[in-house]
């Protein structure tokens, strides 16, 4: 399977990273099977830094590795995902112990759902029936070394500013 990490760099090796902001679905590699989901990520990293240039890094991910390792997939919103999404984003010290873990991202045009369910506005029915409204692209994340021996890199692609 074709799959796209959007970076400032070129990203030969991907790597498992803490970030020291709270992420969907907690630390590691992020990667997405839609193109243009990455090429959108880099021109709004491209703009929040000044950058004038990042890249679309293409792999090529041996999904096979999904069957021997543990997998925690969603195939759409639901209360699951939704509880799995806010613990990551919102409990400081909540992690996992999933190799992967793939489903819909939670992309800027629904955080403002998220804030309303948040701030107890919408309640879960109804921010996961807002959701699944939406056209919701994938993300992949890679949440340990060993699944990162299942990608293969084959080129970055350049995004200009």
């Amino acid at each position: 399977m074709k799959i796209y990490h959007g970076s400032l760099e070129k990203v030969c090796c991907p790597e498992i990273r803490t970030t020291n902001r709270r992420l969907d679905y907690g630390a590691g590699f992020y990667a997405t099977t839609s193109y243009e989901q990455a090429v959108r990520w880099v021109q709004r990293k491209m703009w929040e830094s000044k950058a004038d240039e990042g890249f679309v890094n293409v792999y090529e991910f041996d999904e096979r590795a999904m069957r021997m390792l543990k997998t925690l997939s969603f195939s759409n919103p639901s209360e699951e995902w939704l509880d799995f999404v806010m613990q990551n984003r919102t409990k400081e010290d909540f992690t996992h112990d999933y190799d992967i873990v793939c489903g819909p991202v939670a992309n800027d045009r629904i955080y403002a759902a998220f804030a309303l369910y948040e701030g107890r506005v919408l309640s879960k029915q109804a921010l996961i029936a807002e959701l699944r409204t939406y056209k919701l692209v994938d993300q992949f994340l890679f949440h340990t070394k060993e699944l990162l021996n299942s990608i293969t890199f084959v080129e970055a692609k350049e995004v200009g500013g």
